[in-house]
């Protein structure tokens, strides 16, 4: 194997890899909304700082599966 090809499948295989915490990204969005519609749909009283609640907590695991996807570019297009 060439070495230039060898460095395109480690470049392929960083990338694949780095996207691996989008997947835990999308499980937790998944989870805490399916929790926020939960506990709105029990307590509708609360439904506002829970809605609060849930869109900061979405926010912040976005911004962990947007980081993965900046860091695979970065090993695909940069290095």
């Amino acid at each position: 194997m060439d070495p230039e090809s060898a460095l395109i499948l480690a470049k392929g295989l960083g990338a694949g890899f780095a996207m691996i915490g989008a997947i835990g990204a999308g499980i937790g969005i998944g989870i805490s909304v399916g929790g926020a519609v939960q506990a709105m749909g029990r307590n509708p009283d609360v439904t506002s700082t829970i809605q609060t609640n849930m869109i900061l907590g979405v926010a912040f695991a976005e911004s962990i599966g947007i980081f993965c996807l900046v860091v695979a570019l970065i090993l695909l297009f940069v290095f």
